[in-house]
């Protein structure tokens, strides 16, 4: 049982429900712009994640017939106090190491390159616990291989990390303020909006995932404070909606950097030391300004005018697809899902050049329906033509009748 497909119909009214508070109260929680690309890396995440899976899988497996320490059954995980007991102690196993996995990601640079996209947003609602990473596969895994090492059953630890990616989605809110005596012991929004901020006093804190005891037990703990309010965002910003480019922003400026320092082992140290190191030559060359928190602005491109509907809309097309391939997965495996994937993978990243109003963004997606969605489509069932048909129909009159009204907005103005 996939706990986290199953959450994600309940994440979604959780979205609208905070959309409409945030509507009613005026709080300017929410940018259409930025709540698309986050949801976008999320869907970017999910899918390539059918693809990535199998390698933490796989090497848990491994460490666990080979090497643990006790043979742990799963009847002994059962609904008994001892089994109660073992669950509970599974856990926070799990949350321990996330603690470490976590500020690992936020202070070795080459963690940071796959961690960062979920920080990327300047904004902070739920759309942004959704935000995820599509390559933390490469090192994620080995944090937690200390766990198959004790002997915790694979299907126990898969069920806990699950409860605990999903008590993460919650805390992602600025409609929740202090909740007392809960923000000593558990991760909660005031304590997860202070992880989210690129304030210097705010910067490398509050990395539990479900406890903040870790944090206060080993000197990470920062409390949100009146006086200094939250910035959300990075100090490099993303400026873009891209889904793509925010998975690769910061290998590509690792990659800068390691190409263009001279000494072999700053091409190395680069990928390993603390987040923020920079080569002296390089740094002296290609110097970067510091960030001013005073005069910050957030990225905020907009789609061209008349074309705003449209990519809600093709939003919203790429959210259904995203939820028929999550059930096309569970019913007929990886090999089902490729051309779909493929098709919403280029989806997302026109949605995003739309959606920064790009000049040739039309273009792109013109290609995208009249070339890229009927050779997807070619390979799957022939049901599906009469609606992916009426979807390519619908799709270019409305970007045509866009232009049009763009076009003519341009010519009063002129």
């Amino acid at each position: 049982m996939d706990l986290i497909a199953l959450a994600i119909p309940f994440f979604l009214l959780a979205i609208i429900i905070e959309l409409a508070v945030n509507w009613v109260r005026g709080a300017g929680y929410f940018r259409a712009n930025d709540a698309i690309n986050s949801l976008s890396a999320g869907m970017l995440s999910t899918t390539t994640g059918y693809f990535t899976r199998l390698i933490p899988l796989i090497a848990w497996g491994y460490v666990l017939q080979n090497f643990a320490l006790i043979d742990m059954p799963l009847s002994w995980f059962d609904a008994s106090p001892r089994g109660i007991a073992l669950w509970i102690t599974a856990a926070l196993a799990w949350d321990f190491f996330y603690y470490w996995y976590h500020r690992f990601s936020h202070e070795i640079s080459i963690f940071w390159a796959a961690h960062a996209v979920h920080h990327q947003s300047e904004d902070y609602n739920l759309t942004t616990a959704l935000r995820q990473t599509s390559t933390s596969f490469f090192f994620s895994w080995i944090f937690y291989l200390p766990l198959f090492l004790v002997g915790f059953p694979l299907e126990v630890i898969v069920a806990v990390s699950a409860v605990n990616l999903i008590y993460q989605f919650w805390v992602h809110t600025q409609t929740v303020r202090r909740l007392g005596i809960l923000d000593y012991i558990f991760v909660t929004p005031s304590n997860h909006r202070v992880h989210h901020a690129q304030n210097e006093r705010y910067i490398d804190r509050n990395y539990g995932g479900m406890l903040i005891i870790w944090d206060r037990m080993f000197g990470t703990f920062q409390d949100e404070l009146e006086e200094d309010p939250v910035v959300f965002g990075v100090r490099k910003p993303l400026a873009n909606w891209n889904p793509f480019w925010a998975n690769l922003q910061v290998y590509d400026y690792l990659l800068f950097d390691a190409r263009h320092t001279q000494r072999w082992r700053d091409k190395i140290g680069v990928w390993f030391r603390r987040t923020g190191w920079r080569p002296a030559d390089v740094q002296a060359e290609y110097p970067k300004a510091r960030a001013d928190l005073g005069h910050f602005s957030k990225f905020d491109a907009r789609p061209a005018t008349g074309l705003q509907g449209y990519v809600l809309a093709q939003f919203l097309v790429s959210l259904v697809l995203a939820l028929g391939i999550s059930a096309r997965f569970g019913e007929a495996g990886l090999g089902a899902v490729l051309v779909p994937c493929l098709l919403l993978w280029a989806q997302l990243w026109t949605i995003g050049l739309l959606n920064e109003g790009r000049a040739y963004a039309v273009r792109v997606e013109l290609v995208r329906l009249l070339l890229l969605v009927p050779a997807g489509l070619a390979v799957q069932e022939a049901a599906y033509w009469p609606a992916v048909v009426a979807y390519i129909a619908v799709s270019v009159a409305w970007l045509g009748s866009g232009i049009i009204f763009f076009k003519q907005i341009v010519k009063e103005n002129t």
